[in-house]
């Protein structure tokens, strides 16, 4: 059942050439772009012949696709691939980039998002209540032709990956709404909304990245990359989902009610959430950290935060926040020389003993192989320089002995040698003689 499955999904996914640079125009196409070695790729493709069925099903105008950018790198380098897998949505001149989660849900609707209009207009207010039902993060431009509107399709046109855009007109918002002004731009989340002030939020860009997340999430290693683009610091609840003990939940809890509750106070610079389990942060802070636990973390510069005493209610973390706001908490880690070098290390680390830990075999035959061949490189130098040394000293030795023998000479030389010194003193003593004898004279 499994194998047909997957065979009919592959039906439904188009394997593309490079004929596809032409023919794609006149059509929106969703692309995994791949490579056939890549792990992960082979991961992707049984979720990506679900999508291929999914949008298909539906009836969706997007075509689903799938290249091997290593046979086809030309057009792959002009699409602007640079890892695998990559999956894009080409509408006209446009590429969009997916950076989402690899699941069907997922993909299926960031390419129905992409793939229909930038604004989505609300005629009534039954599908403005529609829509909120089933979005978690909306965001409306309520008004007639303006700047900010121009600005607002503008930053449309960008953030489309991430979340929807919607325009209404005045009578279609709900009684609820109090607009201090016209146009406006608002975001619909948390049960409640919001009105982006320009004074207060600066440029709408900016504060549509940073509202485009509920105010507190289920933070993964994903999100958390995500949510360094906001700027935000986040303050995350470190526990073991599966752990239903009253610690546990108690830490839950509080970063819950300090996100709702205290939401005007921290919004701008505070982003909450829990986490399931240290792995992923004991790797970013290098450190282990024992759970449960509370930890604010600052994505843009890596430091953190982590409190001098227990966090016992919601005015304990309260005051958590404010220290950190006011600069009185200490701040550990960060992206300095000493962090950049503990790092390499710890990564060095990690890589080795996971490596070792899924295949020993496979650990012994990448580490211990060169090991091995410095080894015996180090000992044949060794051994080398040894035996040039013993030979070194007995050649200077041989040639010390040749010299003693040269210079005693053999018995005969010497015998000469000691004659002729004789003869030297009988001369001297001759002519000693004839000297004294002349002075006689």
């Amino acid at each position: 059942v499994v194998a047909h499955v997957v065979v009919s999904g592959a039906g439904f996914v188009e394997d593309l050439d490079e004929s596809f640079k032409e023919n794609r125009k006149d059509d929106i196409w969703l692309v995994d772009f791949y490579a056939p070695w890549c792990g992960h790729c082979k991961k992707l493709e049984p979720v990506w012949n679900e999508v291929g069925i999914e949008m298909r099903n539906m009836g969706s105008p997007v075509k689903v696709g799938k290249m091997d950018a290593t046979s086809f790198s030309s057009i792959a380098s002009e699409f602007g691939v640079r890892g695998y897998p990559t999956i894009k949505l080409l509408k006209g001149d446009l590429a969009y980039n997916y950076r989402g989660p690899r699941t069907k849900d997922d993909i299926v609707e960031f390419a129905n998002r992409v793939a229909g209009p930038l604004i989505r207009p609300l005629p009534s207010q039954h599908m403005f209540e529609h829509v909120q039902k089933r979005h978690r993060v909306l965001f409306v431009y309520v008004g007639g032709e303006s700047p900010l509107k121009e600005k607002y399709i503008e930053v449309a046109s960008e953030l489309i990956v991430y979340t929807y855009f919607f325009s209404a007109s005045e009578d279609v918002v709900p009684e609820y709404v109090t607009l201090p002004e016209l146009p406006a731009v608002m975001v619909f989340k948390d049960g409640t909304y919001f009105v982006y002030d320009e004074y207060e939020d600066g440029d709408l860009s900016s504060w549509i990245n940073r509202e485009r997340f509920q105010g507190y999430l289920n933070v993964d290693g994903f999100t958390l990359y995500e949510l360094g683009d906001t700027g935000k610091l986040v303050a995350i609840a470190v526990i073991d989902d599966k752990n239903s003990s009253v610690e546990h939940t108690r830490l839950k809890s509080i970063i819950q009610e300090v996100a709702r509750d205290y939401r005007d106070h921290f919004h701008r610079d505070f982003q909450f959430g829990h986490m399931d389990g240290n792995d992923y942060i004991n790797s970013l802070l290098m450190d282990d950290l024992t759970i449960p636990t509370i930890v604010v973390l600052n994505t843009s510069n890596q430091q953190y935060f982590l409190p001098d005493r227990d966090i016992e209610s919601t005015e304990d973390m309260v005051q958590f926040i404010n220290n950190i706001l006011d600069g009185t908490a200490e701040a550990q880690g960060g992206d300095g020389l000493l962090q950049r070098i503990k790092r390499i290390i710890y990564d060095a680390k990690s890589t080795i003993v996971s490596v070792f830990k899924s295949s020993p075999l496979l650990g012994c035959f990448l580490f211990g192989l060169p090991l091995g061949v410095i080894s015996i490189m180090c000992y044949g130098i060794c051994t080398a320089d040894t035996d040039g040394e013993v030979f070194e000293h007995e050649g200077a030795k041989k040639e010390s002995g040749d010299r003693e023998l040269t210079d005693e000479g053999s018995e005969e030389e010497q015998e000469e040698e000691k004659n002729g010194k004789y003869t030297e003193l009988s001369d001297g003593d001759l002519k000693q003689k004839d000297i004294m004898e002349k002075k006689k004279d």
